[in-house]
């Protein structure tokens, strides 16, 4: 772990990067890139990917993240939404999607297992693949290795930033290519709201011969916890909030609008050659580094905490190598509601009322009339979208007055 390759925030030129807006998906232009992307699914060119290396402790469930129950009305786990959408996705277009999960030393096992026991969601069990990412060792705050209460080396996962290098590793990309596999479509476990391999996404970042591209949406405000898709000496790279000044955080134009409201939320599309001509050769991406409790033994062998240096890449630190990125902007209350709190913002609460007003705005769209108050959860496998809804309205009540599931 050498000193120069340890993250160093930007300096140079920095600017707002080229954003396709939200209002683009609307338009008569965008309809050639949907209609693309769908090709590329029909044809099986398309992976996803979701990294799932988390525990759900913050959230007081033992075991994986994935497993956590999300879903307002029936209590589906994140894992099983994903799944349900892949399943969906795949009855719709015709073609095969293969699902990569990427676990970790801690859960792996567990998050096998849990698939197993539930059938693989309806997939087909040859079409999901599982790897671990990698492990770094974590220091004291003077440089010393970390022993864990196990006598062993303290180690940590090493981010998502490892992903790339772990496809590489465990002869993932080998498996996507030989599957004819063009694209991938890259995610985090803890967003229900996900828009798994939307077409419009494929379709701008494919057509447009780009490596590796983002969604982003609009900050809501300058001291929201986010990092930034920006231009970094003309290369598209995303700025974390911890590395951006007070001024640059709260820059605004003539209007009075903020410059960087671009918040990164880790939806990624990236081409496989891309990836692999990354980690052909060892892909390096710089370690960031966090103060974190760390438990392990005292002098005495007792079982203690200490604060230590926990190191991790990020996958984004990949961005300023492609020679062409798309970033596209996308709405909030459509398609991120991130589990990662058990109260307040961000948190299980909040992304289960995200989920049915989502829902609730579909059947509302539909000509639906729903209770004041009333829960209601849409199956992946009923509908993935407004205008799936749209397409099934006579199967659904026209009013709906006590909490729904639609299946």
């Amino acid at each position: 772990m050498k000193g120069e390759n340890l993250f160093v925030p930007p300096a140079g030129t920095i600017e707002p990067v080229g954003i396709i807006p939200y209002s683009f998906a609307k338009t008569e232009e965008a309809v050639d890139f949907v209609r693309h992307g769908q090709c590329l699914l029909r044809e099986g060119s398309v992976a996803v990917v979701v990294v799932a290396g988390g525990q759900g402790s913050r959230l007081g469930i033992p075991g994986p993240k994935g497993v956590v129950k999300v879903s307002p009305v029936r209590g589906k786990s994140l894992l099983c939404l994903h799944a349900q959408k892949i399943l969906a996705l795949q009855k719709k277009f015709g073609g095969r999607i293969p699902f990569f999960i990427m676990t970790s030393r801690v859960n792996d096992a567990e998050t096998k297992t849990f698939f197993a026991e539930h059938d693989y969601f309806g997939l087909a069990q040859d079409e999901v693949f599982f790897f671990a990412q990698g492990m770094l060792p974590s220091l004291t705050q003077d440089g010393k290795f970390i022993l864990g209460r196990d006598g062993a080396l303290f180690m940590n996962p090493d981010g998502h930033g490892g992903t790339l290098s772990a496809l590489q590793k465990n002869g993932c990309l080998d498996i996507m290519q030989e599957k004819g596999v063009q694209e991938i479509f890259y995610f985090q476990v803890d967003n229900p709201l996900i828009k798994i391999c939307d077409p419009l996404f494929i379709g701008l970042h494919n057509k447009q011969g780009a490596q590796m591209s983002s969604k982003i949406l609009r900050k809501r405000d300058c001291d929201e916890k986010v990092g930034v898709i920006a231009k970094v000496n003309n290369k598209t790279t995303v700025i974390e909030y911890s590395d951006m000044s007070k001024d640059m955080k709260c820059a605004t134009d003539a209007q009075g609008k903020m410059v960087y409201w671009a918040g990164s939320i880790a939806i990624h599309m990236l081409r496989v050659d891309f990836v692999a001509a990354l980690t052909a050769l060892g892909l390096s991406l710089p370690y960031h580094k966090a103060i974190k409790k760390i438990p392990t033994l005292d002098e005495h062998g007792n079982p203690v905490e200490i604060e230590g240096i926990k190191f991790e890449t990020f996958i984004f630190d990949a961005l300023p190598m492609s020679q062409t990125s798309v970033t596209l902007e996308v709405k909030r209350e459509e398609e991120f509601a991130p589990v990662k709190n058990s109260t307040g913002e961000d948190s299980l609460e909040s992304s289960m009322a995200m989920q049915v007003d989502l829902h609730r705005s579909w059947l509302e769209a539909a000509g639906i009339k729903i209770s004041s108050g009333v829960k209601v959860e849409i199956s992946p496998l009923f509908a993935i979208d407004e205008e799936d809804v749209k397409m099934r309205v006579r199967e659904i009540p026209q009013e709906i007055r006590e909490d729904a599931y639609l299946g």
